[in-house]
């Protein structure tokens, strides 16, 4: 039996739709975590500690991502966290909806090594592949999306929640990401009407209880989530 990280491929591919195209230059980022608060009430599965633990991380492109996503379905017990395989029920397949830049990594990576090599090894035991891969996570190339993460929140919630934020900022420019544990709202930003652009950040702040908000990783629609599958609504 292999794990499954894609649980619905329309949902993908339409994910897949929805992501900016790329530069030459740029890539998404995209992590699968081991989150213990996903299997606490399973019976038997104690050994996860981490609430996000990084199981894998790579960088696709729009064309390269559903094989890449396919290539982490390997067989159940390949993960392993402390000589323990990883349950199925604690993955979850995260990505960056803004894209990457690998031309602003390069750069910190090389400054990165230089501090790095200034030290001694046994100080650090740095991993030079691991040191670059999150030099790219952290080299935003472009503020396409501005994410805020709604922990509890309901769909009937946000149902009310959308006519308060109609006053604030016009509808057509946010995107309602359903998650295991509430929403992500993705504000489209070059979709704001020039009435919002000044105060929609304020105003919705104001009614919204945000737990995270910016530049966030994402669930990933169409795949696991603590065995729950993202969908936006």
């Amino acid at each position: 039996m292999n794990y499954q990280i894609i649980r619905d491929i329309k949902l993908l591919e339409d994910f897949i739709d929805f992501l900016p195209d790329l530069e030459l230059y740029e890539q998404f980022y995209v992590c699968l975590f081991s989150r213990s608060k996903y299997c606490k009430d399973i019976p038997g599965i104690t050994h996860i500690r981490s609430d996000k633990a990084q199981v894998k991380r790579f960088t696709a492109t729009k064309q390269t991502l559903i094989n890449k996503i396919k290539q982490l379905e390997c067989p159940v017990g390949s993960y392993m966290q402390k000589d323990i395989p990883i349950p199925q029920e604690s993955l979850a397949l995260y990505i960056t909806p803004n894209p990457r830049s690998l031309i602003k990594a390069t750069k910190n990576s090389l400054i990165r090594f230089a501090n790095l090599i200034t030290e001694q090894y046994e100080s650090n035991h740095y991993n030079p592949h691991q040191e670059v891969m999150s030099e790219i996570q952290k080299a935003k190339s472009r503020m396409i999306y501005f994410d805020m993460d709604i922990d509890g929140m309901t769909s009937e919630t946000l149902l009310r929640e959308k006519e308060l934020l109609k006053t604030f900022i016009n509808i057509d420019a946010l995107h309602f990401l359903k998650t295991r544990g509430g929403f992500h709202i993705l504000v489209e930003l070059e979709k704001i009407d020039p009435l919002f652009k000044k105060n929609w950040y304020k105003n919705i702040t104001s009614i919204l209880n945000i737990d995270i908000k910016g530049d966030n990783m994402i669930p990933v629609p169409g795949c696991t989530q603590g065995n729950f599958t993202p969908y936006f609504e």
